[in-house]
């Protein structure tokens, strides 16, 4: 009891997945130090393809998923982040600029823009899930963190918005709500997997992001500090997991064990002497042998390495496009990041980096205080990066408030308004 009488806050996260439910639940201290207090997972039910398909289903697994969290962290949560992958996730990027005249920019000013900016979004019958700015423009010199203090004749910003499908989020949203849990927010899943897999260097002088999940692969471009744009593929880990049991006939569970512990996306030369048994330790036969398996039940590694790598070509040149059309594609010296859960098979990285030509590495969590070694691989980075977004709460320039209007031209009534308002919260 004593510990929790020092945190400032708690906050409580979920990630919904295809293949998995994790939830974390942190603690804010009253020096703003961020730490984990439990976490917890279970597998996903109910949900296909970063789409709710069976709503009982899925509540009870975010309950579940929850509760194993809650259990941990010896507290409950009211309210949750939830992470969203799929659902028709896009982006685009909107430059706006007002006039200034020459004088020195004020915080006014900012607020002016940004308000100008929030009337740009172009509603188009989708959810907006963010509408964030990113760096700042001085009459066409870019890259400006803080034009506060500075004089310019015309004052832009980049705003950066992603969208969703309405009616898979609202079908994400009641989920959550019928696990009788308050929803605080919904994040893209890039921009979580982002917040903990990226270095701030890495996000200003470019990188790609690829969450690579059992059902859905997101990729994003980041650069500038910024989510520059992002594209969602309806294919992931799950598919090679699909095609092992197809190639060789063998139950599902069994080419998900097969994959997992045997499993490589880059072949070896003993790999054609090498067989590997299909069952685990003590399991009795599953339905009939595998496809050319001996009568051992054993299977040839290296046909299993062909199946996998055959299908992480088809996977590769989708990614590969999706960067092309981000323009992200033309510069081969920019590094691209793995992660997700499928960012686990052995292999991938140099892979990836050969069939992409880009510099690959597998993104993780950082190291965050109480944070579970099990919970520390890339399949939890979306989980702690909704966390750690929750933390730093960014900047939304749909949270603008009228009152930022009012400061503009506080004439007649409006002035006396804001004196009186001044004196109340001064007494």
């Amino acid at each position: 009891m004593a510990a929790e009488a020092r945190l400032a806050r708690v906050i409580g996260a979920v990630n919904i997945g295809s293949f998995r439910i994790s939830a974390m639940v942190a603690g804010i201290g009253e020096g703003g130090e961020l730490v984990v207090l439990g976490s917890g997972h279970r597998a996903a039910q109910g949900i296909k393809r970063g789409y709710v398909t069976d709503m009982v289903a899925a509540t009870y697994a975010v309950r579940d998923a929850v509760e194993r969290a809650e259990k941990h962290a010896g507290t409950q949560v009211q309210g949750v982040w939830i992470g969203c992958s799929g659902a028709g996730l896009a982006s685009t990027t909107t430059p706006v600029e007002t006039q200034v005249g020459g004088r020195r920019i004020e915080d006014e000013d900012l607020e002016q823009l940004l308000l100008t900016a929030r009337e740009a979004i172009e509603p188009d019958g989708r959810m907006v899930l963010h509408a964030q700015p990113g760096l700042y423009m001085l009459d066409g010199a870019d890259g400006i963190a803080d034009p506060r203090g500075l004089h310019a004749e015309r004052l832009g910003v980049d705003i950066h918005v992603v969208r969703a499908d309405g009616a898979p989020m609202r079908n994400l949203r009641e989920v959550v709500q019928n696990a009788h849990l308050d929803v605080e927010g919904v994040v893209a899943a890039p921009l979580a997997a982002g917040q903990a897999c990226l270095t701030a260097e890495e996000r200003e002088l470019g990188v790609a992001l690829v969450e690579f999940g059992a059902q859905v692969t997101n990729v994003s471009v980041h650069g500038g500090g910024n989510l520059l744009g992002l594209t969602a593929l309806g294919r992931g880990s799950a598919d090679i997991t699909d095609a092992l049991a197809s190639a060789f006939g063998i139950r599902r569970f069994q080419a998900e064990r097969l994959k997992c512990v045997h499993g490589s996306a880059v072949a070896s030369p003993t790999d054609h002497r090498e067989w590997i048994p299909v069952g685990g330790p003590g399991e009795e036969p599953a339905g009939p042998p595998a496809r050319g398996a001996d009568e051992r039940g054993r299977i040839p590694r290296a046909e299993l390495i062909g199946v996998i790598a055959g299908e992480l070509a088809r996977l590769a040149s989708e990614i590969g496009r999706a960067l092309e059309r981000m323009g992200f594609a033309a510069s081969h010296a920019r590094p691209l990041v793995l992660t997700g859960g499928g960012a686990e098979l052995a292999g991938l990285a140099d892979y990836m980096q050969a069939a992409l030509g880009h510099p690959v590495r597998i993104g993780r969590p950082p190291a965050i205080k109480g944070l579970a070694e099990v919970h520390g691989g890339p399949g939890f980075a979306t989980l702690a990066g909704l966390v750690l977004y929750a933390h730093d709460d960014p900047v939304d320039i749909r949270a603008i408030g009228p009152r930022h209007q009012l400061a503009h031209r506080p004439a007649g009534l409006a002035a006396a308004i804001r004196v009186w308002r001044a004196l109340k919260e001064s007494f």
